[in-house]
């Protein structure tokens, strides 16, 4: 037992020994730029990765399966676990599964959480990634969680990665050892651009909008953080916007 939360905000290179040597890790990829520049980083501290994608009924959820499935092909992964969890669209209660809820436009003056926030939605994607973890023997699990710059999503925070991997250490067989990598976790979302060119992370195959799946909309809250990030920067998006 005794797994710790690795938050590591180093740069990343191919020397990069800020982690014991790892055999294999699952890496939770869901399409995004967050997730693409965290599978980069996996990509260069461990020996083979295992993607995960989890559809949860997503508004944009065929777009996305389509920038994991460009994400594994460009790190050449075969393990490749696509999992539904499609019940969080019965749940409710997010502007991400329930239609009938506005996505909200951003807005950076507000303390609230938005409508996009899924609740609890990171549990459920962190428990699969365990148990699929432990049944391959992976060392650990990396997730692209931002807590700095973000939209401010309770299970985004660092304290509820250190909860989880206290539940991973008591809820998993004696021998299990794995372990929560939050790399992205304290960075600001133009330092995960960066670090993505640093590392020649694929982001022109990424998707972060929340509406629509031909072109990004450029107004919802995920859409204007990505902008700002490009912007602040310096580099130029490559994904197309209405």
């Amino acid at each position: 037992m005794g797994g710790t939360v690795e938050l590591i905000d180093e740069p990343v290179t191919e020397s990069d020994s800020s982690l014991d040597p790892s055999h294999l890790a699952v890496c939770l990829v869901s399409g995004g730029m967050d997730s693409c520049v965290t599978a980069a980083i996996a990509s260069k501290q461990n020996d083979e990765l295992a993607f995960v994608h989890v559809s949860y009924g997503q508004r944009t959820e065929a777009r996305e399966h389509r920038a994991f499935l460009e994400l594994a092909d460009h790190y050449q992964v075969t393990k490749r676990l696509v999992a539904s969890i499609a019940y969080l669209s019965r749940i409710g209660g997010s502007s991400l599964t329930d239609t009938t809820i506005d996505v909200s436009e951003a807005n950076p003056a507000t303390l609230e959480i938005p409508t996009s926030y899924v609740p609890f939605r990171n549990s459920h994607l962190l428990s699969i990634a365990t148990s699929w973890a432990e049944v391959l023997g992976a060392d650990r699990i990396y997730i692209g969680a931002v807590a700095e710059d973000s939209s401010g999503y309770p299970d985004c925070r660092p304290a509820f990665y250190e909860a989880f991997q206290q539940a991973i250490d008591i809820g998993t067989r004696p021998e299990t050892r794995i372990e929560i990598v939050t790399p992205v976790i304290n960075l600001r979302k133009s330092e995960i651009v960066r670090r993505g060119i640093d590392l020649n992370a694929p982001l022109q195959l990424t998707w972060s909008c929340y509406q629509r799946q031909d072109r990004a909309c450029g107004r919802c809250d995920s859409c204007a953080l990505r902008l700002r990030a490009f912007r602040e920067a310096g580099v130029v998006d490559a994904i197309r916007y209405a």
